[in-house]
């Protein structure tokens, strides 16, 4: 991967992840989160990926491999194609909000 490939990417997952780290780890926790994906082997493929956001945020930019830009490449693009599905109603308490969540953006919070 190019270093503008790594910058364009680094860009994307900020603006993406809206969570902070202990944020995301104490929603991991939570009933609510592990209550929506498909889940295989116990785990959906989200809350895995939502252990994995936070690792990534705990990593200095310049210590980052090639997976975890791969990973990161993989949230943005959740992100957009799941944001791009919003459901009429009430989004505080429903499935798509907590799937976002589960991959580091939470809808409801304000920029």
């Amino acid at each position: 991967m190019s270093d503008r490939s790594r910058d364009e990417t680094w860009d994307g997952f900020q603006d993406c992840v809206n969570m902070q780290p202990k944020e995301l780890e104490d929603w991991l926790d939570t009933e609510e989160s592990k209550s929506v994906g498909d889940s295989d082997s116990g785990e959906s493929t989200g809350h895995r990926s939502g252990r994995r956001i936070v690792e990534i945020k705990h990593t200095k930019k310049a210590d980052l491999t090639d997976s975890q830009y791969d990973h990161m490449q993989k949230v943005v693009g959740y992100v957009h194609r799941h944001l791009s599905q919003k459901p009429d109603g009430d989004i505080e308490e429903s499935d798509w909000r907590y799937s976002l969540m589960n991959w580091g953006h939470d809808p409801c919070k304000s920029d």
